[in-house]
Formats: structure tokens, C-alpha cells, sequence
């Protein structure tokens, strides 16, 4: 089906629990392969609570060691942590695993996430000074981590306090991660936001991170409107902590078309707005950027006439090609996803595939016009 569809580069994951990938070099495809993808082994939280304690970092760096010992004559682009924003934010402070809450199993949303984002960091940071130390002389292989964004615009246009919540809000969620890898610390905001909460770097550690990549993937989904609000009196949480609030909604007009998830609008224009913010970030780095549109579920007949996907990607990739023009170093796009699939907390509700897989019977594939 890939072959078909004249795809030239498949994206797919090492599970560190199982560690059984099955190469996808026939057929002209070249390996993208993301190491951790939330799936931790449950000895390592049993015995120290997996990311919440520093010791994650000597072991994840000796998981990827071993994968690129392993794999590394098959892999030409490996990419250490996906969307760990995601992984801090969801496991750590909106759970419903820990947070902060009568719902929640235990945790500090006000700690936690930021401890958890702290030692994924370094644990990429480690896992690339191996792989540059031990393995890239010969194998030359690129190494990067992907990223997850929305652009943020100020709800009121002209009003000061939006502009500076706008601003936080990219530091919150995609300046937590880029500032740490091109600068060796953490968003100007963000210390002084949320203080002593925040981890350090230690001066040998903001060198390890300093420029740990060789390239950065951007996954981008969507945009929302954002506006400034008062500190809270609650106790301290990392929701909270960026003193902004996000909608979709202006005067009550939506900010675009919504997909089957309540978090997805077509708003293709903050692609080319995320990628170009050359105030934010050098523009030295390589950019590997990744989107995706979902479908409710429907009949296959109807699903696979999925003209709103082709028309949010045409959409998406006429802002790509503007941004390009401008000057930001994008390499190459994924769309997500290849097949149908299981979406976290929506699982089998929503479809995000070029090929609709028919659950119901015996996960028959068909194709979808976008996939055409």
C-alpha cells in the first residue's frame, strides 16, 4: 500500500518495552524511527517512577545505545523523544493518571511536569552524546527529537496583555523544549513564572544540551486564540502557571473548520507562522515538519471520500511552501497517518489514516481518496 501511494520515508516507533521493529527499507522507504513514544517499561516506574527521577537518564541513554548498536546500519534518521510536551502535560498535570485532583491517582501538577520535561531532556540530550561519541563517525546517521506546537494569537489583536500571554504561551509549550536546545536554558517567562519550581540546568548540563540535535521535527495541529488572565489563588499548577487562557472562538466565530477532535481547526496559516520565528530561535537548524487531520467515524463508502483531508493538507502545504520561500531550512513533511488508528484518549472513535481500516471485519484496508 505504500509502494501504491509512492511514499519515499515511513515514520514508526521503537517500543522500548519490547524492542521487536521490523525493518521498512524494501520498496524504496527510508526509516524514520522515533525511540520513546510514551511506552516506558513498567520496572523502571515500579522501581523510581520512570521520568520523575533522574536515574531515567543512564537508562534511556543505554536503551538507545543499544538501538543504535542494533539497528544502525538500517536507520538513517533517529529521533529520541516524540512530543514530549505531551508527555509531561498529559501524563503529569491534566492526567487523568497524576495531577492534581480528587480524579487523579496521585502527583503535583505544579512540580511534577516540570521535573518529568527536565529529565527527558536530558535523557535526549545523553542519548545524542552517545550516539555523536560512539556511532556517527561511521554510521552517519542524523539525530533530532520532535516537538509539538500550536501557534497562539492574541484573542484581542491591539491588546497588550493578549500579545504578552501569546508570547507565553509559545514558551510554555514549544520554548520549554527549543530555548534548553539552542541556549542551554529554560524561557526568560518560564523562570520567572514559575520560580524555584522550575529545574536547573547545571552549566555542564545546558552544555550537553546546548545543540543536541542535528535536526528538529515540528508536529503541528492547530491554532487557538489566547488571552491574558490573572495569577491564580489556586494551589500552583503548570495548567495555570502561563496566566493565559486558549479558545477557538472570536466573537463567536470559530477560528476555523473543526475536525472529528474538538482540538484539530484548519488553521493553516499558523504552520508558516510557527515556522517562521526567527525572533524566538536561530534559523540554523533543519525543520522536519508533521500534521494531521481526523474524520468521525462513518461508513466506509462515505470515509473514503475524504475530501476535507485533502483539502487541509493542500491548505497546510501552500503555507509550508510560503514559509520555505521565506527562509526557514524545512527538509521534509509527514502526514499522519498512514492507516487508521488508536487515538489515545479517543481510541477507534476518530480516523486519521489515508487508508480506512474497516474494524468490523477483519481489519480489511481500503484506500481513501486522499490517499490517491
Amino acid at each position: 500500500m505504500m509502494k501504491d501511494m509512492n511514499l519515499d520515508s515511513y515514520r514508526f516507533s521503537i517500543s522500548w518495552p519490547r524492542i521487536l521493529p521490523k525493518g521498512k527499507l524494501s520498496g524504496g522507504l527510508e526509516p524514520y524511527v522515533t525511540l520513546f513514544h510514551w511506552d516506558l517499561p513498567q520496572a523502571l516506574e515500579d522501581e523510581y517512577g520512570g521520568f520523575l527521577s533522574s536515574h531515567i537518564v543512564d537508562d534511556f541513554r543505554d536503551y538507545e545505545d543499544l538501538c543504535f548498536k542494533e539497528f544502525g546500519d538500517r536507520v538513517k534518521f533517529w529521533v529520541t523523544l516524540n512530543q514530549p510536551w505531551l508527555f509531561s502535560q498529559g501524563g503529569y498535570a491534566t492526567g487523568p493518571g497524576r495531577c492534581t485532583g480528587p480524579q487523579c491517582l496521585g502527583g503535583d501538577a505544579g512540580n511534577e511536569p516540570y521535573i518529568v520535561t527536565h529529565n527527558q531532556i536530558l535523557a535526549h540530550a545523553a542519548a545524542v552524546h552517545v550516539y555523536k561519541t560512539k556511532y556517527q563517525a561511521y554510521q552517519k546517521v542524523k539525530i533530532g527529537i520532535t516537538l509539538v506546537s500550536n501557534w497562539f494569537i492574541p484573542l484581542a489583536e491591539n491588546n497588550t496583555s493578549d500579545i504578552k500571554a501569546a508570547r507565553r504561551a509559545i514558551d510554555f509549550r514549544y520554548g520549554w523544549f527549543m530555548e534548553p536546545l539552542t541556549k542551554g536554558e529554560y524561557p526568560r517567562n518560564m523562570r520567572a513564572l514559575v520560580g524555584s519550581r522550575l529545574p536547573k540546568f547545571s552549566k555542564w548540563q545546558a552544555k550537553l544540551v546546548n545543540g543536541s540535535f542535528d535536526f528538529i521535527g515540528l508536529n503541528y495541529y492547530s491554532s487557538g486564540y489566547i488571552n491574558g488572565v490573572p495569577p491564580s489563588n489556586a494551589k500552583p499548577s503548570f495548567l495555570t502557571d502561563s496566566r493565559t487562557n486558549t479558545t477557538f472562538e472570536r466573537n463567536g466565530r470559530p477560528l476555523g473548520l473543526r475536525a472529528a477532535s474538538n482540538w484539530i481547526y484548519f488553521y493553516p496559516k499558523g504552520l508558516r507562522d510557527l515556522l517562521y520565528i526567527r525572533f524566538f530561535f536561530p534559523n540554523l537548524f533543519k525543520r522536519i515538519c508533521m500534521n494531521e487531520f481526523n474524520d468521525p467515524i462513518l461508513p466506509v463508502e462515505e470515509d473514503i471520500l475524504d475530501i476535507c483531508r485533502i483539502d487541509y493538507y493542500y491548505r497546510h502545504f501552500y503555507y509550508l511552501r510560503s514559509a520555505i520561500k521565506a527562509g526557514p531550512n524545512v527538509k521534509g513533511f509527514f502526514a499522519w497517518s498512514f492507516l487508521d488508528c488508536n487515538e489515545w484518549f479517543a481510541g477507534f472513535t476518530v480516523r486519521f489514516g489515508f487508508n480506512f481500516v474497516d474494524y468490523k471485519d477483519g481489519l480489511k484496508r481500503y484506500p481513501k481518496l486522499s490517499a490517491q
